[in-house]
């Protein structure tokens, strides 16, 4: 197996430098890691710069790898399975203006690039971001799922109408011939207005029969389509909130004990999660449910397995997490933010219910609350901007999902700034190539390893929190930080690339265009001698 992408148009990117070394097996590399620790000694606040010297290495070697949607045959998964068709396939299609061609755009690790340097002339250079490491090829992944929908992902498709309907006539065929397992579905975490749509669950007494053959549908998967790994991303209905209770759900032994005695407050996607961890599978939460409940996250940790959630982040949210964090950091101060949206498909049909609609604001609201946090100056503690998130569902629309915001701000001198912002999107164009990139960057962060000189090589924490740029409310480790802001976000992902390859993270300080010349020269020719004296070694 290919250790990068052959289908990459720019080559593969290779550092020259003793900070990493390139073997069959891995991409070895050493960078300094910079924590500066500020401490609070009576006015001042004292600044102490530490240096650790990390030690990181990622597996070159890409595993075959299938996808388990859960939800397969609602708008997002049967408009991810039919565009990784159209584009191994290589599909064009007739429209109204004009023949189209399938793309991946939408996609950071098929789409996007990243700065790597800059050449003898001083110009920056840029690669695809899928050229850093070794990355999945979307052409190889299998795909399979569940859905409590018996629709094959043919008349799925149809049902969505997302995709115009030269390209439907062409995927037909192939996407008719996968069918979506059986799958969990207890009426009280949805809306009552899906009931319709339930012909094609599992019959169960209790819910560890449930988890049971969750597990078996991962096994014969796996096995059926010869994978080494399999990773399981929730994109089904938004369900109710769960209660964390003492007892029931707050550790992994409380959690597996109240699924074998079947309690009420197990939810779906929580049995999901639970079948994944056991599986020794990924499993990553796309709706803003709180199915890492404790005890979820702790099973998590002792089977050294990854999760990640929650909640797709693909339009408003994403939108507001950038115009939030430009105000705040530009001085103005952010008093209102009014988000509407309205939405005729599957989703917004499940959140017309207030239980379902509670999880989704929730998730829609925390977004900016680290970013008031940052700035003492224009926010007294406890105090933030007026908040307030309204969804209505409106069949005409339907995947066409319309969102206008409205931003209130106090500027200069008791000013009023308004920014009022209207999006029209189909709502599954964008969330389908964000899941695409939450499977290739879980693959990828599951193959690094950290370590240090005083410690041996470890996987990355199981809940990966690099994968906040992509999802709204990301949950993180006991005591570590939320981070919203979106520009933070991008380059956590972008510099732990970097760091595989031993390479800096990007400072854009730009001093290499603003001091002398012979400076950077100079150091040139040291770093020169020092790696003729590596390769001599």
């Amino acid at each position: 197996m290919a250790a990068y992408n052959k289908n990459n148009t720019s080559g593969v990117v290779q550092v020259d430098s003793p900070n990493v070394q390139y073997s069959k097996e891995y991409i070895e590399s050493t960078i300094d890691y910079p924590i500066n620790y500020a401490i609070t000694e009576k006015d001042t606040i004292v600044i102490k710069p530490t240096i650790t010297k990390l030690k990181i290495r990622t597996k070159r070697v890409v595993p075959k790898t299938g996808l388990m949607l859960v939800g397969i045959g609602g708008n997002n998964g049967s408009t991810l399975v039919a565009g990784i068709i159209a584009n191994k396939c290589g599909l064009t299609w007739e429209t109204k203006s004009g023949v189209k061609s399938s793309n991946w755009y939408g996609s950071i690790t098929q789409s996007s690039t990243i700065r790597v340097g800059m050449d003898s002339t001083g110009q920056d250079v840029y690669v695809p971001l899928k050229n850093l490491v070794p990355m999945i090829d979307p052409n190889d992944i299998e795909i399979d799922g569940w859905d409590i929908s018996s629709l094959d992902l043919g008349q799925a498709m149809k049902r969505s109408e997302v995709l115009d309907i030269d390209l439907q006539k062409k995927l037909m065929k192939k996407m008719s011939e996968i069918i979506p397992r059986k799958s969990i579905y207890i009426p009280e975490f949805i809306a009552a207005n899906q009931t319709s749509r339930a012909d094609n669950v599992i019959k169960m007494e209790k819910k560890s029969e449930a988890l049971d053959q969750i597990r078996t549908d991962i096994r014969d998967f796996k096995k059926c389509k010869e994978l080494d790994q399999v990773i399981v991303i929730w994109t089904a209905n938004t369900e109710r909130f769960s209660e964390e209770i003492e007892g029931l759900n707050d550790t992994s032994d409380n959690l597996l004990r109240s699924i074998c005695k079947n309690e009420s407050e197990i939810s779906p996607s929580t049995l999901f999660a639970v079948a994944s961890i056991l599986e020794g599978c990924t499993y990553i939460n796309g709706s803003p449910s709180n199915t890492f409940v404790k005890g979820v996250v702790e099973l998590a940790e002792k089977w050294c397995v990854h999760i990640a959630g929650d909640d797709f982040k693909s339009g408003q949210t994403k939108l507001k997490s950038v115009l939030v964090d430009f105000l705040v950091s530009a001085g103005i101060k952010p008093v209102s933010i009014v988000s509407y949206n309205h939405l005729g498909n599957n989703d917004g049909q499940n959140l017309s219910a207030p239980e379902q609609f509670r999880s989704k604001e929730i998730s829609k609201s925390n977004v900016v609350d680290d970013v008031v946090k940052s700035n003492n100056i224009l926010y007294k503690p406890n105090e933030s901007p007026d908040h307030c998130v309204v969804i209505k569902y409106v069949p005409y629309v339907k995947d066409s999902k319309r969102a206008l915001d409205e931003y209130t701000s106090e500027i200069f001198m008791n000013g009023i700034n308004t920014l009022v912002i209207h999006n029209t999107c189909e709502d599954s164009l964008l969330a389908s190539p964000l899941i695409l990139d939450l499977l290739i960057l879980a693959d990828v962060f599951n193959r690094i390893e950290i370590g240090s000189d005083k410690s041996d090589y470890t996987p990355l924490h199981p809940v990966f929190t690099a994968m906040s740029y992509l999802l709204k409310a990301p949950v993180v480790p006991k005591g570590a930080p939320v981070v919203n802001s979106l520009f933070r976000q991008k380059a956590c992902i972008e510099n732990i690339l970097r760091a595989c390859l031993g390479l800096p993270a990007e400072n854009n300080m730009l001093l290499e265009h603003m001091l002398p010349a012979k400076v950077f020269v100079d150091v040139e020719k040291d770093q020169k001698k020092q790696t003729c004296k590596a390769c001599q070694n």
